[in-house]
């Protein structure tokens, strides 16, 4: 279906074949080290224009991608996934900007995806790219990817941001998204855009992640991104060290208050350099240090007393509006989980006990399972299948295994497991297969089936029909001291929350309290 042909660019000798002339159809230019992708009907003509550019003079030779069966829909589809693919593959380091970069639909769609793996594995043959889709799918270049074709919403909100600060950097934008509604791939897809804009070529901007384990992810991804790099992605406390015309803040929900944190001498340092006191955070020092602040936000996803809640986020938001114009975007459409916002809503009606009525998802696996044995080895077999399968809880277990290695954390029908070893990108680290993820390790991160453990420090209350914690079996002391009741709670279900909203083809539960069980049972299938 598809036929390859190599030219000779830096010479301009492509062959005469009549499509060349007058065809849809896609090419890779490249010198062995970099790569350019694109599409034309008229290629002849576009690699005439591509020669007289200087950025394309790099180039040596071009692959030409034929079909009797393209059409510029296809091609431009084809375009599209080309560069995520190649730029995930790192043969190539991937010189295309990313505008332009959205999803499309058009006739017969479904079935060109298909022929899409044909296509790949043809090149792979050709020894034009080496990964398969699937081990590139797992990977997190792609997951993060600022190639990203975007859906509707985030096209919407990366249009209008945009546009909006062309006329005005002095503004603060605040965008909104559930859990797999792609706020981190919108805030890289937005970094890279502006990295490539002659409007924005002289801005200082930064990409801050307050999560030490997704720094230092994103940070090597960095790495592989044409016009971006390393230096890019920001602890909070690098935005202490210098003024901003831009920061894009991910995740801003877990910035930092100077409370229940291990760092609180630095912290008082940080505040001390830029002239605030202990009583701001975190989310003022980047008010503090930049023109316009993009904040990406989920008030679902404050998972401790030291985050940025919703009323402090809030009231923070009013104060803001009396210096400078605030905008609000929402991301609505799902991109991670294949049960969609109708999951996600689901999920939190059950550890609010607001689910009223049992629910299925024909696309996505939302399983109850009481043996752990049975639970165990079914992660494992799905590890074997798909891979990027990972065992996730709760705090109900000490982290004994932090000081001693030869001890374990958990054990569950004489099942015994050791927590993380690290938080610093453990869904890919050797071993993870066989530990458990808390919350610090797997926020962020996407998994293909999670398997979450719900401990002993919740439970449920049959006679007042209501989700009940118990403190005692909480064993964050960061997460709970100077903490009530109701306000730990909160943290908990947060915690099972995102833990619960982490795998893309399915969620499997096991239960340790009774009760628990038995409410859950009620809306989630057993097996």
């Amino acid at each position: 279906m598809f036929k390859i042909t190599e030219g000779d660019f830096k010479n301009q000798i492509y062959g005469e074949e009549v499509y060349l002339s007058n065809w849809p159809m896609l090419y890779i230019l490249d010198n062995g080290k970099q790569a350019y992708i694109g599409e034309s009907n008229h290629v002849k003509n576009r690699m005439s224009q591509h020669h007289n550019s200087l950025d394309k003079r790099i180039f040596d030779k071009v692959h030409f991608i034929y079909s009797s069966k393209f059409n510029q829909s296809v091609t431009f589809d084809y375009e599209s996934k080309l560069i995520q693919y190649i730029t995930a593959d790192e043969l190539y380091e991937v010189r295309n900007k990313n505008a332009g970069m959205a999803e499309k639909e058009y006739y017969g769609k479904k079935e060109y995806d298909e022929k899409f793996q044909v296509l790949w594995r043809r090149l792979q043959r050709e020894k034009i790219v080496k990964h398969s889709l699937e081990e590139l799918e797992n990977s997190d270049l792609f997951k993060y990817s600022p190639y990203k074709e975007l859906n509707n919403d985030q096209r919407t909100a990366v249009e209008e941001i945009i546009n909006s600060l062309k006329q005005d950097e002095k503004q603060t934008v605040v965008v909104n998204g559930w859990p797999g509604s792609g706020k981190t791939i919108v805030a890289i897809f937005l970094l890279k855009y502006l990295r490539d804009s002659e409007s924005f070529k002289d801005k200082k901007i930064g990409f801050v992640v307050p999560q030490t384990s997704l720094r230092k992810t994103l940070k090597g991804i960095f790495k592989s991104i044409y016009g971006l790099k390393s230096s890019d992605v920001l602890s909070p406390s690098d935005v202490t060290k210098q003024f901003y015309d831009i920061l894009l803040v991910d995740e801003a929900h877990r910035l930092h208050q100077y409370k229940n944190i291990s760092y609180m001498g630095a912290f008082k340092k940080n505040c001390e350099k830029i002239g605030l006191t202990i009583e701001s955070d975190e989310l003022d020092w980047i008010l503090h240090q930049c023109k316009c602040p993009v904040l990406f936000y989920d008030e679902m996803q404050v998972v401790g007393p030291s985050g940025i809640d919703v009323r402090r986020f809030h009231k923070k938001m009013e104060i803001e509006q009396t210096k400078r114009m605030i905008s609000y975007y929402n991301l609505l459409t799902q991109m991670r989980v294949n049960g969609g916002n109708d999951y996600i809503e689901y999920v939190k009606n059950i550890l609010s006990s607001n689910v009223r009525e049992k629910k299925t998802f024909d696309k996505y696996e939302f399983k109850l399972m009481t043996d752990f044995k049975a639970f165990n080895h079914l992660m494992y077999q799905m590890e074997e299948e798909v891979q990027l399968v990972r065992m996730v809880a709760g705090y109900a277990w000490e982290w004994i295994s932090k000081n001693n290695k030869t001890v374990f954390d958990i054990e569950i029908q004489g099942i015994k497991k050791q927590w993380n070893h690290c938080t610093e990108g453990w869904v890919h680290a050797n071993g993870a297969i066989n530990e458990v993820g808390c919350i610090h390790s797997t926020q962020g991160y996407d998994l293909n089936y999670a398997f979450i453990i719900l401990g002993e420090e919740i439970g449920y209350d049959p006679v007042n029909k209501s989700i009940i914690i118990r403190p005692q079996n909480y064993f964050d002391q960061n997460g709970k001291k100077t903490v009530a009741y109701e306000e730990l709670k909160e943290y908990i279900q947060h915690i099972y929350y995102v833990l619960m909203t982490r795998g893309i083809r399915g969620s499997y539960l096991y239960v340790c309290d009774q009760e628990l069980r038995k409410y859950i049972s009620q809306y989630v299938d057993t097996v």
